[in-house]
């Protein structure tokens, strides 16, 4: 489980930080680099077209496999909180 924060911000709204380092520690290492921004324009460059995953609105969008449902789960007071 990783603790939650929450902290009131200067202008009243709140800033949740989330600790991660348990769940880090456990994780699969995946031992392929992401690529360099400037490479991943320089190889799209000449390109007819290409599109991207929008990460903070298009993370809704993204259908989870019912068994791997327990990997993303948020603890809240009403239990656990699954991704779709």
């Amino acid at each position: 489980m990783s603790l939650v924060i929450i902290v009131p911000k200067k202008n009243g709204k709140l800033k949740i930080y989330i600790d991660f380092r348990k769940l880090n520690a456990t994780a699969k290492k995946d031992p392929h680099l992401l690529p360099f921004t400037d490479e991943v324009l320089n190889t799209i460059a000449m390109c007819e077209t290409y599109s991207f995953l929008d990460g903070y609105l298009g993370y809704h969008e993204i259908s989870i496999a019912p068994k791997d449902r327990y990997k993303i789960a948020f603890v809240q007071t009403r239990g656990l909180l699954y991704g779709r």
